[in-house]
């Protein structure tokens, strides 16, 4: 009987070892960046205009709400790619600073 408990508490540790080891440095993912997150964000909320659109010409949703949702999509797509082109400049040497100039 005691030999079933041994065993037992053997096989219950070892399943909690097994659980809860974290191995060090080999179960972290790559590591974000500011710019990779930035990308992401900016392929949903094109993938969510994308949505909208079908959503609209299927005639789920009003003008009023379409161009409501719409144009704060587009204010949201243009923070993001504003930054991340911040971002980039300042990654980059090579790219000229453009701030306060017009074209």
């Amino acid at each position: 009987m005691t030999t079933a408990y041994f065993l037992l508490g053997i096989i219950t540790l070892a399943t909690l070892f097994y659980i809860f080891n974290v191995p060090i440095g080999g179960a972290a993912g790559p590591e974000k960046t500011r710019l990779n997150y930035l990308q992401e964000r900016k392929e949903v909320i094109y993938e969510n205009m994308r949505d909208l659109n079908f959503e609209y010409r299927a005639g789920k949703l009003s003008d009023e709400d379409y161009n409501s949702l719409k144009t704060s999509l587009e204010e949201e797509a243009a923070a993001v790619l504003a930054e991340a082109a911040r971002l980039q400049g300042a990654s980059d040497p090579s790219i000229p600073e453009t701030k306060g100039v017009r074209a």
